[in-house]
């Protein structure tokens, strides 16, 4: 028996024969399955992938175990004990690809479980286990030594561990991962499973070459996040900020002898806002701080800033295939990584002027997420120019290039993250627009010198990360062209 899959929002793909994907299924299957005869139960993609591996001119060995290429494991489930603050950051599985992470939480070390065990270390490959299955990630300095949960497999490989991550990037290596030997997509993974996974094993020579790309690929995102620092620590020194920390314990609260926050507003400062969240008095703090240090303080609205900013209307979406030309379609929870895992394609003939007017993105930009996860803030690289993004996140589109990496700079700060933070509304689904992040707070440098050394700053990262993708890219192509599909 033949079965075929196609989604109904590729018609326009398959106008053209380019998304019919088959596959011989036997009736033994087909009665294993309960009779189900829904193409999607019988993973076609996996058995494709799989099966060109198999026509491929290296020999098939697994991923792990006792002939495998690299080692893998996890760490056994534990109780979380949560606090405010500890030296004992905690990371999700799903920020391991992020070019810079922040800590989601952090842990006490009264936690029952080997903390220490939970670091990962620096040459490792990462791989979520759960949830979204088979996003990789590789270790450099930016994430050695941090804690993970017990949800992502570490991966060890010595002088081969870029080969890996390539190979697990490409998308024959994504599509066995999310397949069992079978074909059938999977919710769940364990290090054990990884010794069923095929990976074709080239010369040791070109598997060095990938993995010295990958290496120089991070080195570049490394460099990059200490440029980062050093732009947030000049804007720390200019405005003479303490520690946000400092700024929250000494702001006043209005009757110290209550068991409660509480505080008073003058009526005319109300802004029609009857929310406390949005009067806290750390916002007040942080705004008359900077108006006693900086040269001026306007908003992101004011055109020597922006030439505008945008909030995208809620729409209907037609996806396409990649092979079908659609245009690159990311999400709010995709910004902060440097190459986004399932991205989508949208239909350029469906989309056309709300992608051109609204949707497309372009270098030096700076996104803020504006429903759901608020304040999220990331700059445009170069390599997303011309790629789109959904309507649950703010463009800000920057005046010139003389303000751009400032502007960011300040947006991604922890003390702009409270005035972004303030503007949220909604009962259920958190939401701020672009009228409000048009009003908040940006302080200018007395020393122009300074604002101008923050701003080239954050340029030059974001171009060394478009030089790591491209590394990256290369590393990946490799593994494609040259390993995979290079038939016998």
């Amino acid at each position: 028996m033949v079965i075929t899959t196609a989604k109904r929002d590729t018609v326009e793909g398959l106008k053209n024969n380019k998304t019919l994907k088959y596959a011989r299924i036997s009736i033994q299957d087909i009665i294993k399955k309960d009779c189900r005869m829904e193409a999607s139960v019988y993973g076609i993609e996996g058995k494709q992938a799989r099966k060109k591996l198999m026509e491929g001119i290296y020999p098939i060995v697994g991923l792990c175990g006792d002939n495998g290429l690299a080692e893998a494991y996890h760490r056994p489930r534990f109780k979380r004990i949560y606090v405010e603050k500890s030296d004992l950051p905690f990371y999700q599985p799903s920020q391991a690809s992020e070019i810079y992470p922040k800590p989601s939480s952090y842990i006490s070390h009264l936690t029952q479980t080997d903390i220490n065990a939970l670091r990962v270390k620096k040459g490792q490959v990462l791989l979520t286990a759960s949830g979204t299955v088979g996003n990789c990630a590789y270790v450099s300095n930016t994430l050695n030594n941090l804690i993970f949960s017990h949800d992502i497999i570490r991966i060890e490989a010595g002088e081969i561990a870029g080969y890996i991550y390539a190979y697990l990037k490409t998308k024959t290596g994504r599509t066995i991962i999310n397949t069992n030997g079978y074909g059938a997509v999977v919710e769940h993974i364990e290090p054990k499973h990884l010794n069923n996974v095929p990976v074709s094993n080239p010369p040791s020579e070109l598997k060095r070459r990938v993995h010295k790309l990958i290496e120089k690929a991070f080195n570049q995102i490394d460099e990059s996040n200490k440029l980062i620092d050093e732009a947030q620590a000049l804007l720390k020194e200019e405005f003479h900020l303490p520690d946000i920390e400092q700024i929250q314990k000494r702001t006043p609260k209005f009757d110290k002898n209550a068991n409660f926050l509480n505080y008073s507003i003058q009526l005319r400062r109300m802004d029609n806002r009857f929310d406390g969240s949005y009067h806290l008095p750390t916002y007040k703090k942080i705004e008359n701080h900077l108006r006693k240090h900086a040269k001026e303080v306007i908003d992101v609205g004011d055109k020597r800033i922006s030439k505008s900013v945008i909030l995208p209307g809620r729409f209907k979406r037609v996806y396409v295939t990649e092979e079908s030309g659609g245009v690159k379609f990311i999400g709010g929870k995709q910004i902060l990584d440097l190459d986004p895992n399932n991205k989508k394609f949208l239909s350029l003939s469906h989309h056309a002027d709300r992608i051109k007017n609204q949707l497309t993105l372009s270098e030096n930009m700076t996104l803020i997420t504006c429903s759901g996860t608020i304040g999220k803030v990331t700059i445009v690289p170069e390599h997303w120019n011309e790629w789109t993004a959904n309507q649950h996140i703010i463009r800000v589109v920057p005046a010139n290039g003389n303000i751009a990496g400032y502007l960011y700079a300040w947006l991604s700060s922890v003390y702009a993250y409270p005035l972004i933070k303030r503007y949220t509304y909604g009962a259920v689904v958190d939401e701020i627009d672009d009228k409000q992040v048009s009003k908040i707070t940006v302080p200018l440098c007395q020393n122009e010198d300074t604002q101008n050394e923050i701003n080239l700053l954050v340029m030059r990262a974001n171009k060394m990360r478009y030089q790591s993708y491209v590394l990256e890219q290369k590393a990946v192509s490799i593994v494609n062209d040259e390993v995979i599909n290079t038939k016998r």
